[in-house]
């Protein structure tokens, strides 16, 4: 039996719900990030009007101005962003118990059971965005299709507030005259690496011989080729979305990869900063950090460390963080995301013995 995969994106997230909760920002350029008088801090989202300046994540506050003078800036409030991912799910969860988040604002849902074919999925997705428009004032985007790789690259075609169905019969016509760069894990270097063999869309790489994929990418070219060929079978894997808190993290996805540790160190302090406050509103602390990445060519590294004592300092978990990326990364490639995450959570009111050589506070 074929499946029916839907992938779910709301719209503009971060950048949706302030102007949900501000609704003079609507109609203006408007970029969720850092503090602008203090001339620091990075871009985490834009909306469309931002973005039609050529303004992307994870570029410097200060360059996104330059592009928009009047550009709107507002800070990032987490804890919404964190109700309005929780009400989505729980929205989600009314169509499926099949569902894999994908970062905040994305997921899989398996529907093959209510939705015997793509087409008949398209009515569930119409339902998901009526509650999101209604229940949280967002809009999102859903791709319809017999496959993870193509439901993602459906969300990813019409948006805002669309649905985009792909099917067996339309695949070719619908995704193979696409820039290769459209499917999904083909980041810069990947491009670049099938552009320098005539690979420049799709379906160039979905009709490529194999074994040349394989000598070029290794077995990210088998891959690749099968999801250009809609053969990705991988199933879509439920995870639960209340587990007991083992761990604090957040991460980015970039428009523009990062490319040097100067970069990075941005993208950290703002994300170290989120956690801090987290830590703080659950009343925790950690005993470590660990650092995850995925670089433009696909390649997947995390590592952590511990910290002297137990802290929720913003500049100790940002300052380990970086120094695990400065230790262990070469930039011999560029980074597509990273996520800090705290680690060995204990809660801030156990005893624990301090150290002479740190300043706690």
């Amino acid at each position: 039996m074929c499946a029916t995969i839907l992938h779910v994106d709301i719209n503009n997230f971060y950048a949706g719900v302030e102007i949900r909760d501000c609704p003079s920002l609507a109609g203006l350029p408007l970029v969720v990030g850092g503090d602008i008088e203090a001339r620091h801090g990075i871009v985490l989202a834009k909306n469309n009007i931002a973005k039609s300046f050529g303004i992307q994540t994870a570029e410097t506050i200060v360059s996104a101005v330059r592009k928009c003078p009047n550009l709107s800036i507002v800070p990032a409030h987490f804890e919404k962003y964190e109700q309005a991912m929780r009400q989505s799910r729980e929205i989600l969860m009314r169509f499926s118990d099949k569902i894999e988040p994908f970062g905040m604002d994305e997921a899989w849902l398996d529907v093959t059971a209510y939705a015997p074919t793509v087409e008949d999925g398209r009515e569930i997705a119409d339902r998901i965005r009526e509650c999101y428009r209604r229940e949280l004032g967002l809009t999102a985007s859903v791709g319809v299709s017999f496959c993870k790789v193509f439901a993602k690259l459906g969300s990813d075609m019409k948006k805002p507030d669309a649905i985009t169905v792909i099917n067996r019969e339309n695949y070719k016509d619908k995704v193979w005259n696409l820039p290769v760069e459209d499917l999904f894990y083909v980041g810069p270097a990947t491009k670049r690496k099938l552009n320098s063999i005539g690979v420049q869309t799709i379906g160039n790489l979905a009709k490529f011989p194999v074994n040349i994929l394989k000598d070029k990418l290794g077995k990210n070219g088998i891959m690749l080729s099968a999801y250009a060929n809609g053969a990705d079978t991988s199933p879509v894997m439920p995870q639960d979305f209340e587990s007991q808190i083992k761990s604090i993290g957040h991460g980015l996805t970039f428009v523009r990869d990062l490319k040097d540790n100067n970069d990075a160190w941005q993208v950290i302090f703002e994300l170290s900063q989120n956690i801090g406050k987290k830590l703080r509103k659950h009343h925790l602390l950690c005993g470590g950090i660990q650092l995850s990445i995925r670089t433009s060519n696909l390649w997947y590294k995390q590592w952590q460390s511990f910290i002297d004592g137990n802290s929720r300092s913003v500049r100790t978990i940002a300052h380990t963080a970086q120094n695990l990326l400065e230790t262990h990364f070469n930039w011999n490639d560029t980074i597509r995301s990273l996520t800090v995450r705290a680690i060995y959570l204990v809660p801030d009111n156990i005893p624990y013995q301090r150290s002479l050589f740190v300043d706690d506070e």
